[in-house]
């Protein structure tokens, strides 16, 4: 038997929401993005590595934008996602000038305003880069009132 919490919790899962005028924001959706891996991508660890690698920063970025992006036509006029957590593990190399995907599926909408996806980046080769899960908020575009900001 579920308890309550659980049940509501598998309500959430299960429900899409409608956030923009055309189209529908529901679990399940996912998309790609190809990248090279040069310029403020890459580190080379203060010159420790002695050659330049994907950062992990660099990869996070290209999570989060993926996420971003994957969402974002779907969303009303007017509204947003910031991201507000990151958990992921950088768990192989990719260096100057390879071929990588980012890869983000929304795994989870709660409160029609919390989006939880499962974030991923390969190389061409197949191999793993890194791996994990960003959290995304939906919010107003329109930014901070002029008296919120006194």
């Amino acid at each position: 038997m579920l308890t309550a919490d659980r049940q509501r919790r598998e309500r959430r899962r299960s429900t899409a929401v409608r956030l923009g005028r055309v189209s529908e924001l529901e679990t399940g959706i996912e998309a790609s993005q190809e990248f090279d891996v040069t310029g403020r991508l890459l580190t080379d660890v203060g010159g420790t590595l002695g050659a330049s690698v994907l950062s992990t920063p660099g990869m996070i970025a290209m999570m989060e934008r993926t996420a971003t992006m994957l969402v974002r036509p779907l969303l009303a006029d007017g509204s947003a996602t910031v991201g507000f957590e990151v958990c992921v593990r950088h768990v192989g190399a990719a260096f100057e000038g390879a071929k990588c995907t980012a890869h983000a599926r929304l795994d989870e909408i709660v409160d029609g305003r919390k989006l939880r996806f499962a974030v991923q980046v390969t190389a061409d080769d197949g191999r793993t880069i890194g791996v994990g899960t960003h959290e995304r908020r939906v919010v107003s575009a329109a930014g901070p009132s002029p008296a919120s900001s006194r």
